[in-house]
């Protein structure tokens, strides 16, 4: 079955076809780096990563752009607040992204381009759009002209009518906006503000403007993918349309938006003081029971954020880690395999990750019986697909050893002591001397592994 993805712009499920063949270009609207990241921007990171991850399976070379928006109103807010540059709040705030995508394993991207880093690339954008009628400059302020582009509000499925009335608003410079519905490309330059020179005088970009700028300086004028969370159809990815689109670039050709995160019945906001900060959660929760939490719904779905429900992450995850395990114990390195064929096929029907998850779960089912049976052959075949299958998922657990060095260690101490425990615990079997095997038993429980009595020796895991 081909892949097939269901697209914002179309509102229809389709097949998808690569502009050229092979090859996939994929542009992903990252962060504004005003503060640190909240489970809602680590949940569309994990979205977009599976698809990398599974198109570059499917054997397409992935180039995978996801931008950093380093100056904006509130980055300037948040700065002023705390008496520091605004670069510096953004620097230090864009560090904060990366650590949580590397603790969570999200692929780097193939570039990480930055707002501040392509003001020519928005100048020439703007030329364009003036040249051909579709923008005007106005007060310092250069504002894209909606009424211009007839097609306006469909990403959203919205008339322009009914946005708003049409009015005239006066500006502070001394000009006049056409259309209330008119959007800023550029902002004039104000006292105090960082600001950058152009034919219509010194300002910053705007929002919307940075993206399409960017897109197109590194994956062409027309490419394949455009992603991002639900809350960007409108206004920011519909003004995208509108103004790449009007200067002549076919852009995107398909559009892809994953669903929010909720918390208690409501989306996650700063202003609702319901924010889930990566780094917060990660002192509580380990991050494969993180990403597991994150990418398990689909991803066009919205995500309740609860702690039991991480808690049962964790447990689920850990089923899949404790038979890895026991199989390399047994049976070494994996061998390459395939992912089984419903599990692709899940993932083909609109990424559903729900899916391809009962898919592994059901080999892991049967992977483990193979082992308590002592079929080396069954079991290896289950190890080498699960093995697959979690790689496609970043669930390695490989992939996770080392995030936390002081963890790695921990685990090094504890993968030398539980073995010396359990030849002890054994020893007195063999003599007989059960109540001392179990205190060993119980000395272990209480540490929160569990043992267990196989044809092949004692295992142990996490409880």
């Amino acid at each position: 079955m081909p892949l097939r993805l269901h697209d914002t712009s179309t509102r229809t499920t389709r097949e998808f076809t690569p502009l050229r063949p092979g090859q996939v270009g994929i542009y992903v609207c990252g962060p504004t780096v005003q503060s640190p990241p909240h489970v809602g921007h680590a949940r569309s990171a994990v979205a977009f990563d599976i698809l990398r991850r599974w198109l570059t399976a499917s054997g397409y070379d992935v180039t995978f752009l996801r931008n950093v928006t380093d100056i904006d109103d509130k980055i300037l807010h948040n700065a002023g607040h705390e008496d520091i540059p605004w670069w510096a709040l953004a620097a230090r705030n864009a560090r904060a992204f990366t650590a949580a995508y590397d603790a969570l394993n999200v692929l780097p991207p193939t570039g990480e381009p930055q707002a501040t880093g392509h003001v020519p690339e928005m100048v020439a954008l703007m030329h364009r759009l003036i040249d051909t009628g579709h923008a005007y400059a106005a007060g310092g302020d250069v504002y894209f002209d909606v009424r211009s582009f007839p097609s306006y509000g469909a990403l959203s499925g919205q008339n322009p009518d009914q946005m708003l009335s049409t009015e005239t608003v006066l500006l502070p410079g001394g000009g006049a906006k056409h259309d209330a519905l008119d959007f800023a490309l550029w902002k004039g330059a104000k006292p105090g503000e960082p600001s950058w020179e152009t034919p219509w005088g010194a300002g910053r970009p705007g929002w919307h403007l940075e993206c399409s700028a960017m897109a197109t300086r590194y994956l062409g004028a027309e490419f394949d993918i455009h992603g991002g969370g639900q809350d960007l159809v409108f206004p920011h990815h519909e003004n995208e349309i509108a103004q790449s689109n009007a200067a002549g670039d076919p852009f995107a050709r398909y559009w892809l938006h994953n669903g929010l995160v909720n918390t208690a019945g409501e989306k996650m906001s700063k202003s609702l003081g319901n924010s889930l900060v990566v780094a917060d959660v990660l002192q509580r929760a380990r991050p494969q029971a993180v990403r597991y939490y994150l990418g398990s719904a689909h991803y066009r779905s919205d995500l309740d954020w609860t702690e039991d429900g991480l808690t049962d992450a964790d447990a689920a995850y850990g089923r899949i880690e404790g038979f890895l395990q026991r199989a390399a114990e047994l049976l070494g390195e994996p061998a390459q395999s395939d992912v089984p064929v419903a599990f692709a096929e899940a993932l083909d029907d609109d990424l559903g990750v729900p899916g391809a998850l009962a898919v592994m779960h059901g080999v892991v089912r049967e992977g483990n019986t193979q082992l308590a049976a002592g079929d080396k052959d069954a079991a290896g075949a289950s190890y080498a697909a699960v093995s697959a299958m979690t790689k496609v998922l970043g669930l390695w657990p490989g992939d996770f050893a080392g995030a936390n060095a002081d963890d790695a260690r921990l685990r090094a101490v504890v993968d030398h002591l539980v073995p010396v425990l359990l030849e002890a615990r054994e020893a007195a079997r063999a003599r007989k001397d059960f109540a001392d095997a179990d205190r060993v038993r119980d000395a272990l429980a209480a540490a929160g592994l569990v043992v267990e009595d196989t044809p092949a020796g004692p295992r142990w895991r996490l409880a």
